[in-house]
């Protein structure tokens, strides 16, 4: 997969830029955003007016170690925790959170740091996150027994829950994403694609993208769809509609969430440190992949997965499951969650 021309460009003159800059020096920790107590404004833009989700769902806010935690519940039944990668929010899951809300009540998060969440976390290391929601599930809302769902570098943070909170979760579903641990390195992870070793680079991803957050968006979504770069071919149309982008480019468009979402990438050897560490969990566990890559991505879990239920590709979907076949998404996490 290749930058689009036009961004390596800017890349480079980012990476001249930076080499002359006086900042941080190499290695040292990142500028952290002050925690506040406001709402931030237009959390709600993409749902105000949508009268069905308003009947359905409403958003929450809860100050956790000094972060605010934003999420959105709805719905009656067992608690169903939802977890987004990047670059994204709760509302990758807005399409089937209504199906779900039949039989779960749903809490989908903003991860600490990302989406209307306020503040930022200590670290983005996917271990600390895994705190920091269950300082908000487990300690503020009291949730036990919860069944999880956790997508892209979000599916780091969901393991990182089970492995931690062993008994307080009662499924796990993990969604396309090759876990960094004793069976894939940070360094190799890198090497999947371009964006996974540009986006760890200090402060350069955000010289590059921050006068542009919106068509950045829009460039990269396309390339790990279906069809897109990342799998062998040529697209280039958005998987997702203008209002979903709209909705992706507000909140990464905040300063402290467009650096929140580089550290996530930041921390990969962190990662690759605690997931090696950690016991393989022993919850009923699915994993959901792109079409063509189950069996990459379960060689690379499975070190730290030992009771996978259910593995499934999801056909006609590359990274972004729930947008590119949310009917298959929503049955097949429906069926797994009923056992």
């Amino acid at each position: 997969m290749q930058l689009p021309l036009r961004w390596a460009c800017r890349v480079a003159a980012a990476v001249a830029v930076a080499a002359v800059t006086v900042g941080c020096a190499p290695g040292a920790e990142p500028p952290r955003a002050p925690v506040t107590e406001t709402v931030p404004a237009g959390f709600d833009s993409a749902t105000r007016h949508d009268t069905e989700f308003n009947r359905q769902f409403r958003h929450e806010f809860a100050d956790v170690d000094g972060v605010g935690m934003h999420y959105v519940t709805g719905g009656s039944g067992p608690p169903l925790v939802l977890l987004h990668g990047w670059p994204q929010s709760w509302y990758e899951w807005r399409g089937i959170m209504p199906a779900l809300a039949q039989r779960y009540t749903v809490y989908a998060v903003d991860l600490p740091g990302l989406g209307d969440s306020e503040g930022a976390p200590p670290s983005y290391d996917k271990a600390t996150l895994a705190r920091y929601v269950h300082g908000l599930i487990g300690d503020e809302l009291g949730l036990r027994g919860i069944n999880l769902v956790a997508h892209d570098l979000g599916a780091g943070v969901g393991f990182q829950y089970a492995a931690q909170f062993p008994d307080e979760v009662a499924r796990y579903a993990h969604l396309d994403y090759p876990l960094p641990g004793p069976a894939l390195s940070a360094t190799e992870f890198r090497t999947f694609s371009w964006h996974l070793a540009f986006h760890e680079q200090e402060r350069v991803p955000e010289a590059v993208v921050a006068d542009d957050v919106r068509e950045y968006l829009e460039l990269f979504f396309p390339q790990v769809a279906h069809g897109g770069a990342s799998f062998g071919g040529t697209r280039t149309d958005s998987p997702f509609t203008e209002a979903q982008i709209d909705e992706f480019a507000r909140t990464y468009s905040r300063p402290q969430v467009l650096t929140g979402g580089f550290e996530l990438y930041r921390t990969l050897d962190e990662d690759e440190r605690d997931n090696s560490a950690a016991a393989p969990i022993t919850v009923p566990t699915m994993l959901m992949t792109a079409e063509g890559t189950l069996a990459s991505v379960r060689a690379q879990t499975e070190p730290r997965m030992a009771n996978i239920v259910r593995a499934v590709e999801v056909p006609g979907a590359g990274h972004w499951l729930p947008e590119e076949n949310p009917d298959f998404v929503t049955a097949e996490l429906l069926a797994f969650l009923a056992g």
